[in-house]
């Protein structure tokens, strides 16, 4: 295997780490309001993923990094012609961020109220937008002979863009009720696995709608079986919460993201950016850097990322323990 091929491969890993892991912070954070009906509660909610959540983002910031790295040209074009999507993105992940640190700093509810907002839509607005942006870059853009976006912001939100960002936020809230199932007792369990249970059916749907249109127009032959894969691990995901095993279900729900972005990168490759005009696309060959790069690239990550897999798996094994209501001290906040 080629290097630039290698690390398309792992650039699609770092993605599929990140969607599958922000993806339920996503999902909490969108929930907060509808799972918490106490203060109490919402904190608890929010405890859930308090010790987690910015480690999860770090696999964005590595996926970013390493598309700079591998494909400048790719990195140039995507930020570039996705400015404001991405832009917007940024914005609502900082406005979250700040919510879940700031929120426990007064004890005022309309305090509390304020940041409980902003973690919302700071978790609604990346969970529409990355499928809206990978929807696109399946589909392909319009790029000039010198790779750059020629388009406009809504020339991005086609239907089958529409599609995606939806299916990505159904796949995210249920993802994050089946979590909140995972890590929660009592009645807030009871009401996550009742929502993700409502869920199952709206997100097997919409997401097969979207994978199916995705390979019958976009795809290749050998992402077939991914599909179907997509479609067993959602069936087997809202069976196991039907049946409260909501270990599996989220054990489920994390093959059926992971297979999603499988089906998204196997729909890119070769390409990396498709254009309107095949002859202007991007693919692994003309977007990557030296081999030279490439290979220094593969010894860093080599030496680096058992360590950060080790620590991040250290991290979920201490923090694997239910969160109660009743054990919780207001003082302690939410991380």
């Amino acid at each position: 295997m080629e290097l630039n091929t290698l690390w398309f491969c792992l650039i699609a890993v770092l993605w599929t780490g990140y969607l599958v892991l922000e993806g339920f912070d996503f999902g909490v954070g969108m929930w907060l309001s509808v799972l918490g009906k106490t203060p109490a509660e919402r904190r608890a909610v929010l405890r859930t993923i308090g010790p987690v959540w910015d480690g999860n983002e770090v696999w964005l910031l590595t996926a970013g990094g390493a598309t700079f790295a591998a494909f400048p040209e790719w990195y140039a074009t995507l930020f570039s012609g996705f400015y404001l999507p991405l832009f917007l993105i940024l914005v609502a992940l900082i406005v979250r961020g700040v919510g879940l640190e700031f929120r426990s700093k007064l004890e005022s509810p309309r305090w509390q109220r304020r940041w409980e907002q902003a973690i919302q839509v700071g978790s609604w607005v990346p969970a529409l937008l990355w499928g809206v942006a990978f929807a696109n870059i399946v589909r392909g853009v319009p790029l000039d002979a010198n790779h750059q976006f020629t388009g406009t912001f809504l020339g991005l939100l086609s239907p089958f863009a529409l599609l995606g960002g939806l299916a990505t936020t159904l796949l995210f809230l249920s993802h994050g009720a089946v979590f909140v199932a995972l890590k929660t007792q009592g009645t807030l369990r009871t009401r996550a696995l009742g929502w993700a249970r409502r869920m199952a059916l709206p997100t097997l749907g919409v997401s097969g709608a979207f994978g199916l249109w995705t390979q019958v127009r976009y795809s290749v032959a050998w992402t077939w079986p991914v599909l179907g894969f997509v479609a067993l691990a959602l069936g087997a995901a809202a069976l196991s919460v039907w049946r409260e095993r909501e270990g599996w279900s989220f054990t489920f729900s994390c093959l059926a993201i992971a297979g999603v972005v499988v089906l998204l990168f196997g729909s890119l490759f070769p390409d990396v950016m498709p254009a309107l005009e095949p002859a202007h696309s991007l693919t692994v060959q003309n977007a990557s850097s030296t081999p030279y790069t490439l290979r220094i690239m593969t010894y860093v990550a080599v030496a680096l990322v058992p360590f950060v897999l080790a620590y991040q798996g250290w991290t979920y094994w201490v923090f694997r323990q239910r969160v109660t209501v009743d054990e919780l001290n207001p003082a302690l906040g939410e991380g």
